[in-house]
């Protein structure tokens, strides 16, 4: 997680909202991508740190899927990158602070409580959360001054 916050600031200094991933093997500790947001970088909605990480993994291995990997994120995954976890097939996702407003895993539409669902992770979290929450609460505090 520590290294998922790491990028999650490096999105804050290209001013994009401070969200890390990172893709990794558990038990090889072995990190294969890590990312953070590039919404506004790249004029691409998707481009969230959870869906970069995916496709730079996919890309590297030539694969569609990447099952046994890890995905470990500061804040809860949207819909639409739950959506991306699964059909990914990644074992596990972990993430540290919850989104009540914007979250679709614990949050919202709850995407892998769906019986549309194809491949369910287990899921962890509050991992560095009030780091993590902190860092978002104040880079949107910095945006309404």
């Amino acid at each position: 997680m520590r290294a998922a916050l790491e990028e999650a600031k490096k999105a804050q200094e290209r001013d994009e909202v401070p969200i890390g991933a990172v893709i990794a093997d558990r038990k090889k500790e072995k990190i294969f991508s890590a990312s953070g947001n590039r919404t506004i970088e790249l004029s691409d909605p998707t481009a969230h740190a959870e869906i970069l990480a995916i496709r730079e993994v996919c890309k590297k291995q030539g694969v569609q899927r990447i099952p046994g990997l890890a995905l470990y994120v500061t804040l809860e995954p949207c819909a639409m990158c739950a959506a991306a976890v699964s059909f990914a097939r990644l074992e596990k996702v972990t993430f540290a602070a919850t989104d009540p407003k914007g979250g679709g895993v614990l949050h919202g539409g709850k995407f892998f409580e769906q019986p549309t669902c194809h491949h369910r992770p287990e899921i962890s979290h509050g991992i560095l959360s009030e780091e993590c929450a902190a860092l978002l609460s104040n880079f949107f505090k910095s945006k309404r001054t």
